[in-house]
């Protein structure tokens, strides 16, 4: 059974040109200190809602809704994503899927019931643990994009940039590499407080130059660049 932390009936920005609800799974392996659902990482979480009142609410909504995304935390953490994405299938909702790829094997396993995937990549990949706090972290989020990319799903691949954890040009290289491994569709979103429990990161977070102009640098190596700004 899916443990859920949270549920938003509504969105039209955590898919893109869908009307979702989102479904916030609890757990997550990784400690990154930008994270804005902290509440989300550990296993277990205070106010658990129960996934049957989440169908229930799913079923009244038939009909309105596009699509739901399951979002985290890290959704493939939980053995029961499978069978939860089966459900919501089941009812006539397409699927979306926010990751990390951090469980490559299980986000092979779901990626044929999925319309949509949101995969953060944090840093170069060599230099994960600096984001993660966990060391191997890198190899296996590697791993995850490849799945993703191989699965021929439509993606959005993503970076949250600090300026004190990912210097401009690090953002560059990683987008060469990125372009290089397939990538079409690529959005560097800037670090947003709104959440963080690192007082450091939140006191720090001024730029030298607009993130606007580190996307125009971008522009020529994907067939989309987006700048969340």
């Amino acid at each position: 059974m899916l443990r859920v932390g949270g549920l938003t009936p509504l969105s039209t920005s955590d898919w893109p040109g869908m009307l979702a609800a989102v479904v916030f799974c609890q757990g997550c392996p990784w400690r990154c200190g930008y994270c804005h659902n902290p509440g989300l990482i550990p296993a277990r979480g205070d106010n658990d809602i129960p996934w049957e009142d989440v169908l229930a609410f799913l079923r009244r909504r038939q009909g309105l809704l596009d699509g739901v995304v399951f979002s985290g935390g890290e959704p493939t953490a939980q053995a029961g994503l499978l069978d939860a994405m089966r459900e919501v299938r089941a009812l006539g909702f397409k699927i979306g899927l926010h990751t990390g790829g951090m469980y490559p094997q299980r986000l092979a396993a779901v990626l044929p019931l999925v319309d949509w995937v949101g995969l953060d990549v944090k840093a170069p990949f060599a230099d994960y643990a600096r984001i993660t706090g966990v060391a191997g972290s890198g190899e296996r989020a590697h791993a995850g994009l490849l799945e993703v990319l191989a699965s021929g799903v439509a993606h959005e691949v993503r970076t949250t940039v600090h300026p004190t954890l990912l210097a401009d040009a690090e953002v560059v290289g990683l987008a060469h590499d990125l372009a290089a491994s397939g990538v079409k569709h690529y959005v560097i979103q800037a670090f947003r407080s709104q959440g963080c429990e690192d007082a450091d990161l939140c006191r720090n977070a001024t730029r030298e130059r607009p993130l606007q102009d580190v996307g125009g640098e971008l522009a020529r190596l994907f067939e989309k660049v987006l700048v969340r700004a």
